[in-house]
């Protein structure tokens, strides 16, 4: 009979180990946290559009981006608001059926087409969400 003997590993290996596998974690989670992920505004595809709001997305979490489905007549976008905080921190809301104006850049975010509102008109409320430069005014 044979005999089989198995060695564990050094214990400075195991760290070695464990070190290049914290590595490798958090540079495949580092781009996510620091917001890498995030569509960014640019004035240069900024467009008005006008539409009625068929849904209401809102988030499970205050700090997460509260956004619309809006039907234009010809297509039906999604447009991302503000932090859900941030709308209920000046009693701004949304229900189906809204008629709205807004003003915002028209971006992608992964194969999705997507619209960064900076401004939205509905009835005479005029909610900013955006400077003229486009960055958020609930930072």
């Amino acid at each position: 009979m044979s005999r089989c003997s198995q060695t564990k590993p050094s214990s400075g290996l195991q760290a070695k180990i464990a070190a290049i596998a914290i590595i490798c974690a958090v540079s495949l989670v580092a781009p996510y946290a620091q917001g890498a992920s995030s569509p960014k505004y640019d004035l240069q595809t900024e467009a008005k559009l006008k539409g009625v709001v068929e849904e209401v997305r809102l988030p499970p979490s205050a700090k997460e981006i509260v956004h619309l489905l809006v039907n234009t007549g010809t297509d039906t976008v999604d447009v991302y608001l503000c932090p859900k905080s941030f709308l209920d921190d000046i009693g701004a809301s949304f229900t189906k059926g809204d008629q709205i104006t807004l003003t915002g850049s028209k971006v992608k975010q992964g194969d999705a087409d997507l619209i960064l509102a900076r401004e939205v008109v509905k009835g005479n409320d005029t909610l900013v969400l955006r400077d003229a430069k486009g960055n958020p005014v609930w930072n």
